[in-house]
Formats: structure tokens, sequence, C-alpha cells
């Protein structure tokens, strides 16, 4: 069963949204519909990362929360860095950051991470994965603004995923 669906969520997902996109129930819809989410996950087998395995399921709430409140802090620096840029302007830099994480689960968390708070841009990952090339908007203290990305981010994602 397996083989003809490896992803029976999604292809439950990808029928539903068929038939919601074409508005209709008539048995050709339902059957392209049929077509298209069992052909979808075949299709994009190779694409996905390796199986999620979560060993702290509970720390993804913490972090979730972490995360919320520094886009909320982050977005009113990047506001009042903006509007006091003829004064006193963002000191912005690029920052290379030592990764731990190897995870590929995790390093695509951190990536969504990354570029959902305001003021920091992924830029490139090593070959290796062991640093991680970032644009940051303002930094004062690139030792102090590394230790923060790699406790507040890197950290809770290694326990989650490794």
């Amino acid at each position: 069963m397996k083989r003809w669906v490896p992803a029976p969520l999604l292809s439950g997902f990808l029928f539903v949204l068929w038939l919601l996109l074409s508005g209709s129930l008539d048995p050709g819809a339902l059957l392209l519909g049929a077509a298209v989410a069992l052909a979808a996950p075949i299709l994009s087998a190779p694409l996905r990362p390796t199986p999620v395995r979560i060993r702290r399921p509970v720390l993804i709430l913490r972090l979730f929360a972490i995360v919320m409140c520094d886009v909320i802090v982050s977005n009113l620096a990047v506001a009042v860095g903006v509007l006091r840029a003829g004064r006193n302007g963002p000191t912005s830099a690029f920052v290379v950051i030592p990764l731990h994480l190897r995870d590929a689960n995790g390093l695509a968390a951190l990536a969504m991470i990354t570029t959902i708070v305001p003021g920091t841009v992924w830029c490139e990952l090593a070959p290796d994965r062991s640093a991680l090339l970032l644009h940051v908007f303002n930094v004062q203290d690139e030792a102090r603004f590394i230790a923060h990305y790699k406790a507040r981010y890197e950290l809770p994602l290694v326990e989650i995923f490794e």
C-alpha cells in the first residue's frame, strides 16, 4: 500500500484541494483529482528530505513562542532603525555562524525561522553544512549576535531533530 500511496495525508489534501479548485463533483473531476493525488507524491518523492524524527515535541511550542516574540521585537527594531537611518544608521553586516545542526529538516526549519524574523537574511550554507552566512540589518556586537542566534534558534532545533 505504501508503494501506491507513499504519503496518504498529502494525497488526501491534494484530492480535496483539486475538488475545491475545480468546483465540481462530477466523475471527471473526481477521476482527475484522484490521479493527481496519487501521482504527485510518487513523482515528488525524490525531492522530499529524510523522514522527520522529532526527539522533543514539547520544545516545538517553546521555540514557536520564542520566534513569535522575536518577530514582534525585530519588526519594531527594524522600523526604528529605518526611521533613524539618517541620524544613526544601522550597522549592517554579513555574519558567519558556525553550525552544529546537521539534520536536513532542522536546517530547513532554521532557514524558515531566519526568513521570518525581520532583519536577518539567510545568504549561504557551507557545502559541508558547518557554517551559515547571514546578512543582519543591525549588528552592534557580532560575537553576541552569534551566541544569541545559536542559543535561541539552533540549540532548540538540535534538541528537537538530533
